[in-house]
């Protein structure tokens, strides 16, 4: 099964959406929906604070049962943020999104952000190496594989 990083060197968009704590939530969920991802990256000074995402939007909204639009980024984002590292393993990284109930870590190497994986990203390199495993096996019961 692939690492953290052979996984992270095959994502066809790679790039890394943040937003600032002082953000208004309004920014948030704008940005949310301009680039069709589920969560952003919380950065201060170069470093990840936090992340939010489309849940913490969300259960604010429940909390405050208005709109938390005037609300920042500070208020409603994840600040004790579960990251893994690029030697982890896709399989480590979907046992850990199972159970933290989890749809996106960041990726982190010596403290610096290198990536953030969604729930899709896993799936996906999953789906890929079963689909191998099965070529391969069919391979060999037809005698095509020494």
């Amino acid at each position: 099964m692939k690492t953290v990083a052979e996984l992270l060197r095959s994502k066809t968009n790679a790039y890394i959406h943040s937003v600032a704590p002082d953000a208004s939530v309004l920014d948030v969920v704008k940005q949310l929906a301009e680039k069709r991802v589920g969560a952003l990256v919380v950065m201060a000074g170069g470093r990840m604070v936090g992340i939010v995402s489309e849940r913490d939007y969300v259960r604010k909204l429940a909390e405050m049962e208005r709109a938390a639009f005037d609300a920042k980024v500070s208020d409603i984002m994840t600040a004790e943020v579960i990251t893994v590292g690029p030697r982890d393993s896709v399989q480590h990284c979907l046992q850990l999104m199972t159970d933290r109930r989890l749809r996106h870590l960041p990726v982190l190497a010596e403290g610096e952000l290198i990536g953030l994986l969604s729930i899709g990203d896993l799936v996906k390199q999953t789906i890929d190496d079963q689909a191998s495993l099965i070529q391969q096996l069919e391979q060999y019961i037809r005698g095509e594989v020494g």
